[in-house]
């Protein structure tokens, strides 16, 4: 089920790079985002937060001993990927990056043609148990071995049709004891009002965003032993320093995130 490169129709991943402010867009990307920046025009502060929960939650992964990572719908490159956090702990750890998208595929793979600890393969996350049995998956990573599975802002893109419960509990089911899950979510406690127009920009995308709250992202922990300090907004999880007040401090839910060990 890859995504067909077609730079007329907004893409989900290059709308998430033109919101961290790069360069791989087109201008029916930036249409397509400009028009929900204006329903949640503080998307961009949580992206960026994303990715410094993603830099936070690999390193106290790999302070936990972790030496494997599976990053599903990993979008494309920027800077600090899981691959360069884990480095800097063990330069031998292994990533694998998945991703559907084929621009994503193309830049991933160009990128990182000479590094060997990390592979780039093709894969959907409705489809959990292609990617876990994928054979270039199995001979990279060691199944015997704890593996952290990284589902970063990806699964608000997965409808209830397709049973995101399931999925999340396919993989768990499939990684050895001691592994971890990471997963963040868009969460709309504080502004439901935007999520219909959100969800209908989206629609004309590479992928539907399905708002939910946060009653029901909590279920997506259901079944591992969740790490201190539980599921929290992005900036709440083990910050490196004191919150200086950002605009969304005080906003109770809005984008989730939490790591949890495989039971």
């Amino acid at each position: 089920m890859g995504v067909e490169f077609d730079p007329n129709t907004p893409n989900a991943a290059r709308m998430y790079d033109y919101y961290l402010g790069g360069k791989d867009n087109f201008p029916a990307d930036r249409a397509a985002a400009d028009q929900v920046l204006r329903y949640v025009p503080e998307i961009p502060i949580g992206i960026r937060e994303n990715r410094a929960f993603l830099q936070r939650a690999v390193r106290f992964l790999a302070e936990q001993g972790v030496r494997q990572f599976l990053d599903i719908g990993a979008g494309l490159p920027t800077q600090q990927n899981v691959h360069q956090v884990v480095a800097e702990i063990d330069p031998e750890a292994r990533t694998v990056y998945v991703d559907n998208d084929p621009q994503v595929l193309v830049h991933a793979r160009a990128l990182l043609q000479d590094s060997p600890q990390v592979l780039v393969v093709e894969g959907d996350l409705r489809e959990p148990g292609e990617i876990m049995d994928h054979p270039e998956v199995r001979a990279h990573l060691n199944f015997d071995e704890p593996i952290a599975v990284l589902l970063l802002a990806i699964l608000h893109f997965i409808p209830d049709s397709d049973d995101p419960l399931g999925i999340i509990g396919g993989i768990r089911g499939a990684l050895p004891e001691g592994s971890y899950m990471v997963m963040s979510h868009v969460a709309v406690d504080e502004r439901p009002e935007a999520a219909p127009p959100v969800e209908g920009i989206y629609r004309s995308a590479s992928a539907q965003f399905v708002a939910r709250m946060s009653s029901e992202i909590e279920p997506f922990f259901d079944g591992l032993d969740v790490a201190e300090p539980g599921v929290v907004n992005l900036h709440e999880w083990r910050p490196d320093s004191p919150v200086l007040a950002p605009p969304l401090e005080k906003v109770k839910s809005y984008f989730l995130c939490g790591v949890g060990s495989v039971k």
